[in-house]
């Protein structure tokens, strides 16, 4: 009866230390907005040796960070939210034998906090954490009560595109935010979406924005003639991008150009059910019957998963709730039925090292 006992007291103190972790968790990511806002990373970087060998082991005291900082930073401050930083993986920290004072350095995870590296979450994590982005956040219970206007135009009066169109700070972070997720999530894909674009003569991105994507497509594979097809105000300001055309239109009105395959990269899971079965039967409309795909690269959820990003998954399903007008992340159940009422009956998941996956489907 005892042990019976002291094994419910345990699991009590479990659950109760699960609600404030929960509970707490903005703390965690106010503590990486804030490295994030003060260069942290790109500090520690800047002292770390340039040979590959020794570039991870930490390289720079809470002294020297604290006086590339600012010229009479707050120490005690610092020190406690690299504690818990630290403590969170993010930073890595060395003791010398010596007892002198202790040295920091970067871990796998505050490499994606660099600003200037090729691929970094550093915009992402600022424009997450925005007060006009979270404040939605609170209108989850109203929306569950009460349906209706998604989140943010709860919290804001305004759809996120109209917010964005009359706030030119909250715009540009936004851009910031989405073409970071851009550049990580294409790089993926050309890493380890192997032969997927062997024998396609011509792409067309649905969707594409100003046409970064299909043309670092076409920049690896010189063969496709790559279509960057958006809403014609969208286009206008797209820059000149060898191998590849602009073309105003609109995906719910059928005016897709006619190519080998179709391209949509985090389009599908901004739009309900019914929408993207309207867009699915335009897209079929424009690829060839026997030979044609489509490629879309979005995020598929196993709700009861185990992998590396399973819950980040689960947490960006709730982000569509917050921001995204009647927008959500998809099991491969789900996409499948929208797949199948779209006009592609045949489809397989291919996984790639990024949130997002890729569903190929066909037509026959």
């Amino acid at each position: 009866m005892e042990m019976q006992e002291a094994t419910e007291v345990e699991a009590s103190l479990r659950g109760q230390a699960d609600i404030w972790k929960y509970m707490f968790g903005f703390a965690n990511s106010m503590a990486l907005k804030c490295a994030v806002e003060l260069r942290i990373a790109d500090i520690i970087h800047s002292h770390s040796p340039t040979d590959g060998a020794s570039n991870s082991k930490p390289m720079i005291t809470l002294s020297q960070l604290a006086s590339s900082i600012a010229p009479s930073p707050d120490i005690t401050y610092l020190t406690r939210i690299m504690r818990l930083l630290v403590r969170r993986n993010i930073f890595a920290i060395h003791h010398p034998s010596d007892g002198e004072e202790p040295f920091y350095g970067l871990t796998h995870s505050s490499r994606w906090l660099l600003h200037n590296a090729e691929l970094s979450l550093a915009p992402m994590l600022v424009m997450e954490n925005h007060p006009c982005l979270m404040a939605p956040c609170h209108y989850f219970g109203q929306c569950v009560k009460e349906g209706g206007p998604y989140a943010f135009k709860m919290a804001h009066g305004l759809e996120i595109w109209d917010y964005a169109s009359q706030n030119a700070e909250f715009n540009k972070l936004f851009n910031d935010g989405m073409a970071c997720t851009a550049r990580v999530v294409m790089k993926a894909i050309l890493t380890g979406y192997e032969h997927g674009f062997d024998g396609v003569g011509s792409l067309v991105d649905v969707g594409g924005g100003t046409g970064s994507a299909v043309a670092e497509i076409v920049k690896s594979y010189p063969n496709i003639k790559g279509f960057n097809f958006d809403l014609p105000h969208v286009v206008a300001t797209a820059p000149v991008y060898h191998g590849v055309s602009h073309v105003g239109g609109d995906m719910f009105e059928g005016s897709i150009p006619n190519a080998d395959a179709v391209f949509m990269k985090w389009i599908m899971h901004d739009w309900s059910d019914s929408d993207c079965i309207k867009i699915l039967k335009n897209c079929r409309k424009a690829i060839p019957e026997k030979s044609g795909k489509i490629i879309i690269v979005d995020i598929v959820l196993e709700p009861n998963g185990e992998g590396i990003l399973d819950d980040t998954r689960l947490v960006f399903d709730l982000l569509m709730i917050a921001h995204a007008s009647g927008g959500r992340e998809r099991t491969e159940t789900e996409w499948k039925n929208i797949l199948e009422e779209g006009g592609f009956p045949r489809y397989k998941v291919i996984k790639i090292p990024a949130l997002a996956s890729i569903v190929e489907a066909y037509p026959m």
